[in-house]
């Protein structure tokens, strides 16, 4: 995959995501992606202050992210 493919995997993963965080009236977008291997997202809004967005962002947002791009190893929230 190159890295054109895999930025607009990741976007098309967040865009798949955004919808459930808006509804919590929280949001992301993408920081960087290092290596095609490595991504760094922001969680906004609500989800700054979310006492659960470690697990959003594991249980949602990785594994939506690796259903879209399988070689991304990891996803991290960057403020």
């Amino acid at each position: 995959m190159t890295t054109e493919e895999v930025l607009a995997n990741v976007l098309k993963a967040l865009e798949e995501i955004r919808p459930f965080l808006n509804s919590d009236g929280g949001d992301i977008s993408l920081v960087e992606i290092e290596d095609d291997k490595h991504v760094k997202v922001r969680l906004e809004g609500a989800c700054t202050s979310c006492s659960v967005n470690q697990m959003t962002l594991k249980a949602g947002v990785e594994t939506t992210i690796k259903k879209y791009v399988p070689q991304i190893e990891t996803v991290v929230n960057v403020l």
